[in-house]
């Protein structure tokens, strides 16, 4: 369990491909603090620790998660948004986050609005009935406000988002671009919502 508050933004040093996909990642945690087993959510996606050093990890990247996710992420080099899971008694500063992404979101352009930067995207059809107004969404593992939605005609939900610049500069983004893939994961009350609307309608 998270909250969608990035304390960290690792780089992938090596991509290997076994029966998995093994990465190790570069970080600035105290590793001595991070046991093996732990989770870390890496730019939305919860992953396991199975080796670390000095300031590095290791996670296993399976096949699923590798159809669900953007594929940017998991190459030499790529930076991720890093967050260690919940514990008893931490501040929930953000909202509920599992670390399990629903889909990718298509980044449909970026504008200035004041300090900020508004971040517009598209979504497949399947997710735009989570989507509301002022409703909670992650993006890359970070917890975000809804600004606005809007229906298209295919059926998937145009959405857009503010980045204010504390958030642009501990995350990665600030750097996202038109046409870039992010991870995004609903709120868990929307898919339990969605889940029940749908079974009483059939």
């Amino acid at each position: 369990m998270f909250t969608g508050i990035v304390t960290d933004v690792g780089t992938v040093r090596t991509a290997e491909q076994r029966g998995d996909l093994r990465l190790t990642i570069g970080t600035s945690y105290d590793l001595d603090t991070i046991d093996l087993g732990a989770s870390i959510a890496c730019s939305g996606v919860c992953l396991t620790v199975v080796d670390k050093g000095e300031d590095w990890f290791a996670v296993d990247v399976s096949g699923e998660t590798l159809s669900k996710t953007a594929g940017e992420h998991w190459r030499e080099g790529a930076r991720l948004n890093l967050e260690r899971a919940l514990r008893l008694g931490d501040e929930l500063g953000g909202h509920i986050v599992t670390g399990h992404v629903d889909a990718v979101a298509e980044v449909t352009g970026t504008c200035p609005e004041g300090d900020s930067m508004r971040i517009g995207l598209r979504t497949p059809k399947e997710l735009a009935a989570m989507i509301a107004p002022k409703g909670s969404i992650t993006l890359e593992g970070v917890s975000l406000t809804v600004n606005e939605v809007r229906d298209a005609d295919d059926g998937s939900a145009h959405f857009a988002v503010n980045i204010i610049p504390h958030t642009a500069q501990q995350t990665t983004l600030g750097q996202v671009k038109a046409g870039q893939q992010l991870n995004v994961e609903m709120d868990v009350l929307a898919r339990y919502i969605d889940r029940m609307l749908a079974l009483r309608t059939h």
